[in-house]
């Protein structure tokens, strides 16, 4: 877990016989060792540095200039329209919701600090670090190169549905320009219903009733079915538009690249907050929100010993965070190699934080004006649950408001807003992998095919039966996927790769010393607890529930357990095929081999890379004096002992 650079201890991760599949110029067995010296090598003549190029050196493997975010704020942006999106308003609430409220807070902040900003500074380093993405960046360790593909599904899965969700949200867009929200009264066929609009009266006596949204939201939008054992029904066209011209929106966005993917960032990470700060003001003078906000800041402390509510924490931190997909990883690739990913790594993921805590304060007020409207519990308001906490309780305080069509323009284009930032990050993962298998396809064409293969994919969930899907896919390839690409991401880096070698790494690029709180973190906090969580959920296991109330049938988990499964195997498969490939006769020898990191692991500049090595150079040297014990050095990893010797 914490090899010494350079030594031979289990796994060495150090460049010493790597696999020989890059220039042979650079660390080949045997040649003379770079100079020790503070100031850049020059480039070597073989690769041919043109006079008018910009950048300094060409990199490492000789190909083409890496295209690079025009300033850090475009990167910065970027990475808030990417973490704060649909999570934060549609997903956070709800989980909140399902876990006490107020007891859900408590884990949240604190897998927050244990798991979810370790995990992100993670990955902002090791995409600003090697300029790589998600799967070349396990040339750090190539028989892990199976945890990029996996993560690379995960993406997958998430974006099938992810794009559905703005879908609806470009549909309640267009239904907001009416001069009546069509979700604030209630039609003559609706029993128990309870308008929306506080101006409206009831059609006929109310017994039990239900919000008009809600009911608009089931029964009009979706046309939801009852379940899907008599099948999932034919498209709905109107949703069927809606989606076609969500995949429309995000192809014009990543067709162009990333720097003017970069521009847009702006756009669509600053203008949610104006209107999450609006909807918020007019949602706390409501009658009944203060009941609601007390029920979601109020703890119920026999919640936290359930390992229920920590688990839906570790998950909600990872899909809000968009940790363990590839895209920040992506991102963080076209940055300058010292540009300060830590600052911009914190800033990220507590501003994401602040977000769902502003989000679930405006939810929980609207839950708690439902309830005084319908005379009931908090607890009670909703019955149904994924998008419907969304869609439902919005739309219903969103009629209550003085101006309601202008409110609900700005909210439904402000989620758009939000679902085609996560969306576009999540595409340009997919995408960028795709290009590296077939660098030839130009890509403005592999952007189109993955946009009308996502469009395809997507008419699953906008039939009747739509929603019964989408629920499956979220749990087992969106949420039980990632946490295990998680895992094995972690294990890959710190356990293979070594703690001592990523904070040499980070301190050479960024020249800060990791503290013994990212060590602690990266090297026991944050495996244990996702290793913890996850064999609890699959020790713990309960068949899965749309709503609390509908059970799938035997097929449903079947599906859901091979997309979790078809992720899964991604890592072994890929582990005996790098086996295969760097075979020796020797057993031990193999392992190494395929362990080890490739020459090309490094920085992508040339003089960069030089200097690297001659920095882990040094490090050795002044380790080797101190001659630790495997214990101690493992202790001197975790507190950061070498380092605070020099």
């Amino acid at each position: 877990m914490y090899s010494q650079t350079h030594v031979n201890n289990g796994f060495d991760m150090s460049s010493e016989n790597p696999p020989t599949d890059r220039d042979p110029s650079l660390n080949r067995p045997g040649s003379p060792k770079p100079k020790r010296s503070t100031k850049p090598d020059l480039p070597p003549p073989a690769l041919k540095v043109p006079v008018n190029e910009k950048k300094a050196f060409e990199d490492i493997e000789g190909a083409p200039e890496r295209m690079m975010w025009s300033n850090q704020i475009e990167f910065l942006m970027s990475c808030i329209a990417t973490s704060v999106g649909l999570g934060n308003v549609w997903r956070f609430p709800f989980v909140a919701y399902q876990n006490g409220g107020g007891a859900f807070l408590i884990p949240y902040i604190i897998v927050l600090f244990l798991v979810g900003k370790p995990m992100y500074y993670l990955e902002c380093v090791l995409g600003q670090f090697s300029s790589r993405n998600s799967v070349k960046v396990w040339s750090l360790s190539p028989a892990m190169k199976g945890t990029g593909y996996a993560q690379a599904l995960g993406c997958g899965y998430i974006l099938s549905y992810y794009v559905v969700i703005v879908g609806l949200c470009l549909y309640y867009l267009s239904m907001s320009f009416q001069s009546t929200l069509p979700w604030a009264v209630c039609e003559p066929g609706w029993e128990n219903c309870v308008p929306s609009d506080p101006n409206s009266a009831p059609v006929g006596t109310v017994v039990n009733g239900t919000s008009s949204a809600e009911l608009y939201f089931l029964r009009t939008v979706l046309q939801q079915s009852d379940g899907i054992e008599g099948g999932l029904g034919a498209p709905i066209w109107y949703l069927t538009l809606c989606l076609l011209a969500t995949w429309v929106i995000i192809f014009i966005i990543v067709a162009q690249g990333v720097k003017s993917s970069g521009k847009a960032a702006y756009f669509l990470a600053l203008f949610p907050y104006v209107v999450m700060i609006i909807l918020f003001i007019t949602t706390v003078i409501l009658p009944g929100a203060g009941t609601g906000i007390l029920f979601f800041i109020t703890p119920q402390w026999s919640k936290l010993l359930e390992l229920d509510v920590w688990y839906a924490a570790v998950t909600q931190v990872f899909f809000s965070l968009s940790v363990c997909t590839g895209a920040i990883i992506m991102f963080s690739s076209y940055n300058g190699f010292k540009q300060n990913v830590y600052r911009d790594a914190m800033i990220v993921t507590t501003l994401d934080t602040l977000t769902s805590l502003l989000s679930g304060f405006t939810i929980f007020g609207i839950l708690g004006n439902l309830a005084n409207e319908l005379n009931s519990r908090v607890e009670d308001v909703v019955g149904s649950g994924g998008t419907g906490l969304a869609f439902i309780s919005y739309p219903d305080a969103i009629a209550k408001t003085f101006m309601p069509q202008l409110f609900s323009v700005l909210f439904f284009l402000m989620m758009a807003v939000l679902g085609v930032g996560s969306s576009v990050a999540l595409l340009s993962t997919i995408n960028t992998v795709v290009m590296d298998a077939f660098p030839n396809v130009p890509t403005v064409f592999m952007s189109a095919l993955c946009c009308t293969v996502g469009f395809l994919v997507g008419l699953v969930y906008v039939t009747p039966g739509g929603q019964f899907i989408l629920e499956l896919v979220d749990y087992y390839g969106g949420t039980f996927l990632v946490l295990f690409c998680a895992i094995v991401e972690i294990i890959g880096v710190f356990w293979i790769y070594g703690l001592e070698n990523l904070c040499l790494d980070i301190e050479y690029m960024l020249d800060i010393k990791t503290s013994p709180y990212w060590r602690m973190c990266w090297g026991l906090i944050t495996p244990a607890m996702m290793i913890i969580v996850f064999l609890y959920a699959l020790i713990s296991y309960e068949a899965l529930l749309f709503g609390g109330y509908y059970l799938y049938p035997m097929a449903g988990y079947v599906a859901g357990y091979l997309l979790l499964i078809v992720g899964i195997l991604l890592v072994p498969i890929s582990i005996c095929l790098t086996l295969y490939k760097y075979r020796t006769g020797n057993f031990i020898e193999t392992l190494k081999l395929s362990f080890r990191s490739k020459e090309s692991w490094g920085p992508r500049s040339a003089a960069e890379r030089r200097t690297w090595l001659s920095f882990k150079e040094d490090a050795k040297v002044l380790r080797e004096k101190l001659n630790p014990s495997r214990i101690t050095h493992v202790w001197y990893s975790l507190i950061g002992s070498y380092r605070r010797r020099i």
